[in-house]
Order: structure tokens, then C-alpha cells, then sequence
């Protein structure tokens, strides 16, 4: 019994950092604009991801890889001018060049899936301010598109709007991030690339802060 529990231990051990952090899961930061609240009526407008790594050296965690597109909405979707008011997206503009939702999500997957390979991971996670929002217009979008095997977790998520309550105090991303001392700026938010690289940011900030106080790897707060 002993020697099994030994090779187990020693098989943990030989995974790649990232791999054991949260337990084989691989966060991918996401951020969605939209043509409203509800994921299976309205358009998903833009779609960005932050990859992140692990140093094995140091334990900080950090953006790897940011990719994003701006997405035709889908046939019938529908759009509501406030949200358009909101993000101030004109899904007509001829230079938006935009893709299909297709295109967006497979091009993504196919990213995730390289980058979780690589880091030992079994299954990407989606991190997210308010990730439930997120999630759910990233899971209509895949089932409008017939993919059948999504690397996310379908329900499990990090949500960064309850990580800064418990962390910093703040539940609102720019008062987050301020508090974290991340420069935000609020006429440059409310586009998915911005917004995603900033959650990504405090993500990392809130991980490498626990690190730094000794909550991970939880044998050294054990000592």
C-alpha cells in the first residue's frame, strides 16, 4: 500500500507546475460583449481568451498567450440597442472583421487544447468576472456550432468577482483591479480583449498573492 501511495506522490510530483496548482485543471481567462443577457437568444459579439502559465521556478503565475475575434452575430440572433449602447458595438461596420462563431470557437479550442497538452492539464477551466455570464454564452455558442467536445468544463468555473471580494474587498473589475494596483482604464473597458487581459491580471495577481503568504503548495502553510 505504501509503495503505491509512493509512486502516486512521486507521478504528482514529476507533472509540470500548473498541472498540479489546480488540480489538472487548466484556467483560460474569457471575456464575451454580447447583444444582451440571455446566452441562447442573443448575439455573442466578441470573444477573447488569456492562456496563462506557471514558472517552475519562481511559482508565479502569468499571461502566456492572448487571443481574440470579433463574431458575426448568429442567424436570428437578436440585439438589443441598449446592450449595443453599452459596449458600443456596431455589428454592421465594415471593418470590424469579424468571423463566424465557428471559426472563433474552433480556432480557440484548438489553442486551449495545445497550451493544456503542454502544461499537463486534463481539462481547461474557464476564469471569468462573473464567469456564470461568460460561461454560459461561451456553452450556447458551442452548441450552436455543433462541437461536441468543448476542452471546458461545462459547469465548473473561477469566478474573479468572488476570488477579489474574498482577496481585495472589491467585487466591481476597476475597483478590483485599483485596489490591486493594476492600471484600469474605464474608457478602454467593455471590449473583450481589454477586459479579458485585466481580469487575467488580477487572476494572477490574487494566485501569486496567495503564493506569496504561503497558501500554496499547502505543505509549506503545513510546516
Amino acid at each position: 500500500m505504501s509503495d503505491t501511495v509512493e509512486i502516486k506522490e512521486n507521478k504528482e510530483i514529476s507533472k509540470p507546475l500548473l498541472a498540479q496548482r489546480f488540480r489538472g485543471y487548466f484556467p483560460v481567462v474569457i471575456d464575451v460583449e454580447t447583444g444582451g443577457f440571455n446566452a441562447q437568444t442573443d448575439a455573442l459579439l466578441e470573444i477573447a481568451a488569456s492562456v496563462l502559465s506557471l514558472d517552475e521556478v519562481s511559482g508565479k503565475l502569468s499571461i502566456d498567450e492572448t487571443i481574440q475575434f470579433n463574431v458575426h452575430p448568429f442567424e436570428g440572433a437578436n440585439l438589443e440597442p441598449k446592450a449595443l449602447e453599452f459596449t458600443g458595438i456596431d455589428p454592421t461596420h465594415p471593418l470590424r472583421g469579424a468571423v463566424d462563431e465557428d471559426v472563433a470557437l474552433k480556432t480557440l479550442f484548438k489553442l486551449v487544447r495545445k497550451k493544456m497538452k503542454l502544461a499537463g492539464c486534463q481539462r481547461a477551466i474557464i476564469v471569468a468576472h462573473n464567469a456564470a455570464f461568460d460561461l454560459g454564452f461561451l456553452n450556447a455558442a458551442t452548441a450552436r456550432c455543433n462541437i461536441k467536445r468543448s476542452p471546458f468544463h461545462s459547469f465548473v468555473s473561477f469566478d474573479t468577482t468572488t476570488l477579489a471580494g474574498l482577496a481585495l474587498g472589491q467585487t466591481v473589475l476597476a475597483k478590483a483591479c485599483e485596489a490591486a494596483e493594476i492600471d484600469f482604464s474605464n474608457s478602454e473597458a467593455h471590449t473583450a480583449l481589454y477586459d479579458t487581459e485585466k481580469t487575467a491580471e488580477l487572476f494572477c495577481h490574487i494566485v501569486n498573492k496567495w503564493h506569496e503568504l504561503g497558501g500554496w503548495p499547502l505543505a509549506i502553510a503545513a510546516e
